[in-house]
């Protein structure tokens, strides 16, 4: 009943409608404000006048606006009205509404008596409206001129009176203690009631009768009953009883009843106005067969607009949960930012570190080349010097035939050691300016262009692409997949997303997220059976998975158990001073310290076999080489951690070594030309060296078990060259016939 109370206020004065008057718009006014807000006209400017109106002023000071008269024998008795240039404008002041309210009209002068002051020392009379007046309704800004009858002439609105009585009553509740009524025009909390207005027929506290209901002018003469007597009057509200309805009057004639609905103009009309008014040509109904016509159909209007109002009340529920959900997606999503901001903060700080290693490696590495040289210096200028004093000395003695028996060797050695001061000698090795630049620009122009990627237009979630069966293939122990999207599908797709299960029926897992639309997946187990999937994503979510397809990685030689396979180094897996040459199938190193670089191929079953040649043997270093598990330490020699299998060579001599412990010292070492062959039995579980196509020591290593990748450790003196497919040796299979 609350949200009803706006309908209930007069939009002039902002209380509750008192003697509320229905206009022709439909809109109604309390019959005192409507007395404040007439405006007199000109005597020349009459409803007849043939002047139109011509624009809208935004204040009803100015009345060039669309007018209504009610002279108009229109249907609703809309009409218009002009001529208000030269008005003369009166002082106003604004309702609490908004609304400018005039002045009330000057009361009338009685002869010998003070103005406005009735004789006998009665109330003010009030002036009658003048006889050109305009009222302009403070809602829709339409203007109608009165007749002679003024205000009289517009119906009371007497359903919103019933409607306002019955409000207040309510919200009054139950009677005082003393069993009599509220007060009806409280605003908050009404208070017991004083009186009664029989005229008026609204219950009054002693305030409230003070300010609405004052003892003088036309109130003077209404009846105002005591308490005691509201509940012994006829038709009284005592208790919550509504008092007898009643019957409205046609304007036009005071003393007839409404009996008849006119179609034409929609208004209730009296037999009177049929018989000798404007309504006389109408279409009329009865009024009781229009009054519950009216009513069903503004039942059925109310179902409708009951339906938007409560699709009003569950979108209000969808937007307040909507705030929430925004509040709980903004903290979510300022987590998820800070989380990215730091990680690419954390990558750029190993990209520093690393950088800065770099750095300090070309720092020791012209250390190093700068302080040999002086040693180098330092030595030969000692010798240098030797020599001179020497010569001196000899240049001394006196005998002739001496000096003449070692003189010519002298000069020669003199000649000799000037020589070698030559040219380049004493020029330095190394600059003192350091070799590096680093670009920067295009990573802060990145930082500068780092931005939230906002969807413009809603998107829809990707089809499942499909695999092309044509184009998936497997060799040795990789696959390789390709996929696309359903030739018909218009969803943008962003990326996709490869997943493998384990090669013996296990869950799956995550192998490739990207762009591209086929990948080819290494490190596989031969003779294995791998199943692959595929699905798209985009920002409105991820597609359904593809098809399953099936892939058979390729067969162990039943007779020879052997798995040939094709592999070279991996450079994304190896230490960064690994220098790589022939298709990453030949390296070296540019530090005097041992690097490891790993195969790009791993093992898990079969046997497999490979060689390695030494292209270059400089200083009799011992380069290591092995098998080792992918997380290998890569910046010590191979077999120093416990993830590495390995046996270091020299040029006499090699060694086994695991986890840093060294076993078997077997004689025979590599130079320059020589082949290091290591052969990975998984049907055996044993690891076996040989050198120049010869066994180097007995087994190195049993009991292996899992995924191990080929592995070699080497530093800038030592460069080798790997040969992969290779069958198994002969010194290994006279060695399984024998054991068989």
């Amino acid at each position: 009943m609350e949200e009803m109370e706006e309908e209930l206020k007069c939009p002039v004065c902002g209380s509750f409608y008192r003697e509320p008057i229905l206009l022709p718009c439909s809109h109604s006014l309390c019959l005192a404000c409507a007395r404040n807000i007439l405006v007199q006209t000109p005597d020349a400017d009459s409803p007849r006048s043939s002047r139109r109106a011509s624009g809208i002023s935004a204040d009803y000071d100015y009345l060039d606006l669309d007018k209504m008269s009610l002279y108009s024998e229109a249907d609703s008795g809309y009409g218009s009205y002009g001529g208000f240039a030269s008005a003369p404008t009166t002082p106003c002041q604004k309702s609490p509404s908004g609304v400018r309210v005039f002045p009330p009209p000057a009361a009338l002068s009685v002869p010998g008596h003070p103005p406005g002051q009735a004789p006998g020392g009665g109330g003010l009379l009030p002036a009658p409206p003048p006889r050109n007046s305009c009222i302009t309704c403070p809602q829709c800004h339409r203007s109608l001129i009165l007749d002679e009858r003024g205000l009289r002439g517009f119906t009371k609105n007497r359903v919103l009176e019933g409607v306002i009585e019955r409000y207040q009553q309510s919200r009054a509740g139950a009677p005082g203690p003393a069993g009599a009524p509220r007060c009806q025009l409280c605003e908050q909390s009404p208070r017991e009631a004083a009186v009664l207005c029989e005229q008026c027929d609204v219950a009054y506290c002693e305030p409230c009768r003070l300010r609405c209901h004052p003892p003088r002018g036309p109130l003077a003469k209404h009846r105002l009953l005591p308490p005691a007597a509201l509940g012994a009057r006829p038709g009284a509200r005592l208790g919550g009883r509504l008092s007898p309805r009643k019957i409205s009057t046609c304007t036009e004639h005071e003393l007839e009843n409404h009996s008849m609905y006119c179609v034409q103009c929609k208004l209730p009309v009296c037999y009177q106005c049929l018989e000798e008014g404007r309504h006389a040509s109408h279409e009329v109904k009865a009024l009781g067969a229009m009054w519950k016509l009216h009513k069903s159909q503004l039942s059925q209007a109310l179902n409708g607009l009951s339906d938007r109002a409560k699709e009003a009340k569950e979108f209000l529920v969808q937007l307040r949960n909507m705030v929430q959900q925004i509040q709980e997606n903004s903290v979510e999503f300022e987590a998820c930012l800070v989380a990215q901001c730091d990680a690419l903060i954390d990558a750029l700080n190993r990209r520093k570190a690393q950088l800065l290693a770099r750095v300090n490696k070309e720092h020791e590495h012209k250390l190093k080349v700068v302080r040999d040289q002086i040693s180098h210096c330092t030595v030969k200028l000692r010798q240098t010097t030797g020599l001179m004093e020497y010569c001196l000395e000899v240049i001394k003695e006196n005998d002739p035939s001496g000096f003449l028996q070692i003189s010519d060797a002298l000069i020669r050695r003199v000649h000799l050691t000037e020589d070698q001061w030559g040219k380049g000698t004493l020029t330095p090795r190394m600059t003192a300016d350091f070799d590096l630049n680093l670009d920067s620009a295009p990573l802060l122009q990145s930082i500068h262009q780092l931005d939230f990627v906002q969807m413009k237009v809603p998107s829809q979630v990707p089809a499942p692409p499909i695999l092309q069966l044509e184009e998936c293939c497997t060799h040795n122990n990789s696959a390789t997949l390709s996929w696309k999207q359903p030739p018909l599908s218009m969803v943008q797709v962003e990326g996709y997303i490869l997943e493998l299960d384990d090669g013996n029926g296990g869950q799956f897992r995550e192998v490739f997220v990207g762009k591209e639309t086929m990948c080819t997946v290494d490190g596989l187990h031969f003779n294995s059976t791998y199943s692959a999937r595929v699905k798209g994503f985009n920002k409105s979510g991820v597609s359904q998975y593809s098809k399953i397809l099936v892939l058979q990685t390729s067969e162990v030689d039943i007779k020879k158990l052997v798995a040939v396979a094709w592999f070279a180094f991996d450079p994304g897996s190896a230490h960064s001073d690994i220098i790589f040459s022939n298709d990453n199938l030949t390296v070296t190193c540019n530090s005097y310290d041992d690097r490891v670089v790993l195969g790009k191929t791993g093992f898990s079953k079969g046997i497999h076999y490979w060689e390695l040649t030494i292209d270059r043997y400089d200083n009799h270093p011992d380069p290591a080489f092995g098998v080792a598990r992918i997380e290998v330490v890569k910046d010590v020699m191979l077999g120093k951690d416990d993830k590495a299998w390995a046996m270091y060579v020299d040029n006499n001599r090699s060694w086994f070594m695991h986890n840093n412990s060294h076993t078997n010292r077997t004689e025979g070492g590599i130079s320059k030309g020589a082949t290091v062959g290591i052969l990975l039995d998984f049907t055996r579980r044993t690891l076996t060296f040989s050198i120049n196509e010869e066994q180097q020591g007995p087994v190195a290593f049993e009991s292996m078990e899992g995924l191990f990748f080929p592995a070699i450790s080497l530093n800038r003196n030592v460069q080798v060259t790997l040969h992969t497919g290779l069958p198994i040796p002969d010194f290994y299979n006279t060695r399984s016939s024998l054991q068989a």
